[in-house]
């Protein structure tokens, strides 16, 4: 007979299916950490711009700078991001290295988005320099976003600007400036430099810079402004140096000549005395006339002399007025202490 009394047996089938439904959730749980961490890493610069803006409110200063240059939104944000500050001449020589005129350092950004520094200048002559040294770290700051494929095309812009565009003198000499100090980093140079000091570039760069500005030519003014009281200054000291040389020249020419008129007449002089001692009145009357118109001569020419010299004196003193205003402005853009000479 059959046993009534057997025992249900037990069913493992359940295990496995639970070991699946685990390793398919810790699967899940993976590709989704793995998705947040993609999407971190491609928003990283985002994140980072997100921080360094969280509770951050832009002094007073920076933002006139801002709204001067008249900076789009985008610029504007990146431009905050690195916290830019101005600094006395006490405190930016350690945040920046030192320049002379030729490649005057008056502000500098610091890679990676960790900070712009900008020189105060406080002489009203130069206003307008902060905000174009602001467009110029910004624009830095810009360029260091750039990914590959945009900053290859950038570069080849730029550089058929400066080969084929570029006859401003001041900024080929800046660029020739900085193949020395940056070579490494000329075609970056180039980007901040074209973007706020040319007024009017190829269509392409306007396009491109137009992402940053609102209107360009805002601060490319305030560049013309400040730059021409360098320029016209230098202008005047070279054409009175033209004039002094000329000056000169006249004035060796003429004591030159009046050292042959005072021998000249000095021998006239001892010949009519000579006449007159013999007793020989007629010589000495033939000759009185001539020596006069001598004598007339000779004082003209030292009465030019002595206006020349006054007038070359003169110049001299306005020349070297203007040479000390172009020093004391070039005093006030440097960080180094200059002592600046008559």
């Amino acid at each position: 007979m059959a046993n009534l009394n057997m025992q249900p047996k037990t069913s493992n089938y359940n295990q496995p299916n639970n070991a699946k439904g685990k390793s398919r959730r810790l699967a899940l749980l993976l590709i989704t950490l793995v998705l947040l961490a993609s999407v971190a890493f491609l928003n990283i610069q985002s994140i980072y711009d997100w921080i360094r803006l969280y509770d951050y409110s832009a002094p007073a200063s920076i933002s006139d700078i801002a709204g001067a240059d008249q900076f789009t939104a985008a610029a504007r944000r990146v431009f905050y991001v690195n916290h830019p500050n101005i600094e006395t001449k006490d405190t930016f020589s350690g945040k920046c290295p030192n320049g002379g005129r030729e490649s005057a350092v008056l502000g500098c950004y610091i890679p990676y988005q960790r900070g712009i520094y900008i020189l105060q200048v406080n002489d009203p002559t130069l206003a307008g320099i902060e905000q174009v040294t602001g467009a110029h770290e910004m624009l830095h700051a810009e360029y260091d976003r750039l990914d590959g494929k945009t900053k290859n095309q950038i570069d080849s812009w730029l550089n058929d600007y400066y080969k084929h565009g570029l006859h401003d003198p001041n900024i080929i000499d800046q660029i020739n400036a900085y193949k020395k100090s940056e070579p490494n980093d000329l075609v970056n140079e180039m980007h901040s430099l074209f973007g706020t000091e040319v007024r009017s570039l190829p269509a392409n760069l306007e396009t491109y810079y137009s992402q940053y500005f609102k209107n360009r030519n805002v601060v490319s003014s305030f560049y013309a402004a400040y730059e021409n009281e360098f320029t016209s200054r230098i202008a005047q000291i070279n054409q009175d140096d033209s004039e002094l040389q000329n000056w000169k020249l006249q004035i060796d020419n003429l004591e030159t000549d009046i050292h042959s008129k005072q021998a000249s007449l000095l021998y006239t002089q001892q010949q009519l005395n000579a006449y007159r001692n013999s007793n020989n009145i007629s010589a000495y009357n033939n000759g009185v006339p001539s020596y006069n118109l001598q004598v007339n001569s000779y004082n003209n020419e030292v009465q030019q002399v002595h206006m020349l010299v006054q007038q070359y004196n003169q110049l001299v003193s306005s020349r070297n007025a203007i040479a000390l205003e172009e020093q004391q402005l070039v005093q006030d853009i440097s960080s180094n202490t200059v002592t600046i000479n008559n």
